[in-house]
């Protein structure tokens, strides 16, 4: 049987970068599961996609599908048929499973026992006739964030759908959606190609596409951008900016993109380039250019859809565009350069934080009180305790300037750039900038611990506000980022930050109260530590440590997030270099823990043990030393390889001894032993969860 490939394409206005980006991941998947829910064999899935078009290419389609015959057991026939012969429900539900009739089931003996079978027989379906009901339903599922509707259609896509192409081989599949049916037909570039541009055959779209002024994929048309920007970026001796983001969006932009140099007054440099790049990258979608040295100079890269013929022209009009953006940015600069950092703190009384949690003027007082807390327990000297207070009564001063106002995301950066024009020092005008930090996982921390103890207190005050005000995340939804917030202040405590998490929930909440809020604080600050608890444990799990350690150290009652981590990756790294060690110590641990009695204390009478009990009560008084030792120090290894010392005298004792002797006294002091031998590990980990690693 002749094989043949697919070509199926959905043509449309220009459809939103990202959500396109998302599609063309998700296509090859949604093709595939139609085949082979019809029965269809194929062979590989291929997906191109441009702002203006989704296409599909599937290899190795047959004209037909195989007929097939299958048989399906059932249940056995006395169950199947009553006395006088006719189907039981079990068996007419059986049937009707199946898509057969009762009638149609056959009786097979198997070692003695009659069963009931049916016998599916699937015929051969031209594979031209399913097509188009399995393509219709294929552009119905593609999923989109946001969909519309058009002119008087009902069907909804994310934007209008002008056009199909849809062939097997050279056969035109006539799939049809919003009132038109797929042709042999396509469209090229909307300027360069516009066609209608016939297709032979399937195997000939994607040619046809790059004889029209098309680059059909997203990585060809990302490869070709990073080609251009080298190119230009070899004969300027500059470097270009490419955040992943803007790229991507770039790409989903153009269909034919051609990359041109502009450039822009050297007036506007004089502008503190976070804005400038900000207007560029964020705004235009332009690529900045940077001397070697990282300095900004006033060259920028543009990503043009329209005609290369036609450069100066659009290089001319991108120019005139980022200038107005550009003298923007300048005058609203200059006019916050105007008014001291200190009086925009007042104005934020006009804006609000949240409804029911006030202002940011209220938040950033919150911020201030906690900051001072944080610092005295963080030990800080006076001047970096004044600095970390000062950064924090103006780390949001920033959001009421006219230049945040336009370009959001500069925020924290501006208030640097004015505090130090109103003469704050270094350091205060660092955390200021860095106080959002870290923005994402992965991300760098602040630089100084001034910086740390402001981010932490922004942060862990609107995680408290709104677990207070019960408006914590739930499920995959949480619209303030508090789990991306949650991460990086335990990032930065396991980078060192010298505070305690639950100390500094207790002052946060302290500071909502103060304010008027109404919560309940125990229940809220139960929820605010199981929220970070939850967090670190993902964290660990993320990097590699496997459930039952992370589980092990939680049921030491722990729940510094810092704390957490350093006990799980040492018990990790034990675990890895002592195996045999800690499983044993795991095994010992369990059966010592199922033998104890709790109500018997754990006061031992030395005077009953044999040579092997009191070698055994020798060692757990030693390592009951060494482990409030080592947790005093946060030593946890060393904690560790003071239980680890525990394996031989506990197997000695378990190998020598019985346990439950007849004789009460000796049993119940053996007992007591046991318990204190259980007691060593209460602080360091529950060594039972780790017995089955």
């Amino acid at each position: 049987m002749a094989l043949h490939t697919l070509a199926f394409e959905i043509g449309t206005e220009e459809l939103p970068a990202f959500d396109l980006h998302a599609a063309t991941e998700k296509l090859g998947g949604l093709v595939a599961n139609a085949l082979d829910g019809a029965q269809v064999p194929h062979g590989g899935v291929e997906v191109y996609t441009t702002p203006r078009r989704l296409i599909m290419l599937v290899s190795d389609v047959p004209e037909a599908t195989e007929a097939t015959v299958q048989e399906f057991r059932g249940p056995a026939a006395n169950i199947a048929f009553d006395e006088s012969g006719a189907p039981t429900q079990a068996a007419l539900g059986f049937a009707r499973g199946k898509g057969v009739d009762a009638s149609a089931l056959e009786r097979r003996d198997e070692d003695g026992t009659e069963y009931v079978y049916a016998v599916v027989e699937t015929p051969s379906v031209q594979v031209a006739e399913l097509l188009p009901g399995l393509l219709q339903g294929v552009i119905e599922s593609i999923s989109w964030p946001k969909a519309q509707r058009w002119g008087s259609r009902s069907e909804v896509f994310s934007r209008p759908v002008r056009w199909l192409c849809a062939l097997l081989g050279s056969t035109v599949v006539p799939v049809e959606f919003a009132g038109l049916t797929a042709t042999n037909e396509t469209y090229g570039h909307r300027f360069l190609a516009p066609g209608p541009h016939t297709v032979a055959s399937a195997n000939d779209l994607i040619d046809t596409l790059r004889g029209s002024y098309v680059v059909p994929s997203e990585a060809e048309r990302e490869q070709t951008i990073r080609e251009q920007v080298a190119a230009l970026e070899a004969q300027t001796g500059l470097v270009a900016e490419l955040p992943a983001k803007t790229l991507q969006e770039v790409v989903n932009l153009c269909e034919y993109p051609t990359v041109m140099m502009g450039a822009f007054d050297e007036l506007f440099l004089a502008v503190p380039k976070e804005i400038t790049v900000d207007a560029m990258l964020m705004h235009q979608r332009y690529f900045p250019l940077f001397n070697t040295d990282g300095s900004l100079t006033n060259k920028f890269l543009i990503t043009s859809n329209g005609n290369p013929a036609c450069a100066e022209g659009i290089v001319d009009g991108n120019e005139r565009v980022v200038a107005a953006r550009l003298f923007d940015a300048k005058f609203f600069y200059d006019e916050d350069l105007k008014v001291p950092l200190e009086d925009f703190v007042e104005k934020l009384e006009s804006v609000v934080f949240q409804e029911q949690l006030g202002t940011t003027r209220a938040k950033t007082a919150r911020i201030e009180a906690l900051v001072e807390q944080l610092a005295a327990s963080a030990g800080l000297n006076a001047s970096d305790a004044a600095d970390a207070v000062r950064a924090a009564h103006l780390c949001k001063a920033d959001l009421v300037s006219g230049a945040v106002v336009e370009f959001t995301s500069v925020q924290g950066t501006m208030g640097s750039y004015y505090a130090t024009a109103a003469g704050e020092n270094a350091q205060v005008a660092q955390a200021i900038a860095q106080h959002y930090w870290p923005k994402f996982a992965g991300d760098a921390l602040p630089e100084t611990v001034v910086g740390q103890l402001v981010a932490t207190a922004d942060k862990l005050d609107t995680i408290c506000g709104l677990f207070a005000i019960g408006q914590g995340p739930t499920g995959s939804s949480d619209p303030f980022a508090l789990r991306r917030s949650a991460i990086g202040i335990v990032a930065m405590l396991e980078a060192g930050l010298p505070i305690s998490l639950t100390a500094a929930i207790d002052a946060a909440l302290e500071q909502y109260a103060a304010q008027g809020v109404q919560f309940n604080k125990e229940e809220v600050r139960a929820e605010v530590i199981d929220f970070f608890v939850t967090r670190t444990k993902v964290i660990l799990r993320d990097e590699g440590n496997t459930a039952d350690a992370v589980d092990a150290v939680l049921s030491a009652g722990v729940v510094e997030p810092a704390v957490i981590a350093a006990r799980t990756r040492a018990l990790e790294a034990a675990r890895a270099n002592d195996a045999e060690t800690m499983e044993d110590l795991a095994t010992a641990f369990a059966r010592a823990n199922n033998l104890r009695d709790p109500e018997l204390g754990s006061n031992v009478n030395e005077q009953l043990l044999t040579e092997r009990e009191h070698a055994l009560s020798s060692a757990v008084v030693e390592a009951e030393s060494r482990v409030t030792k080592a947790l005093s120090e946060d030593d946890y290894p060393a904690a560790l390889a003071a239980l680890a010392a525990l394996r031989k005298p506990i197997d000695d004792f378990f190998e020598n001894v019985m346990v439950m002797d007849e004789d009460a006294a000796i049993r119940e002091n053996r007992l007591r032993l046991l318990n204190r031998f259980v007691g060593v590990f209460a602080d360091v980990a529950d060594f039972s969860l780790l017995a089955k690693s």
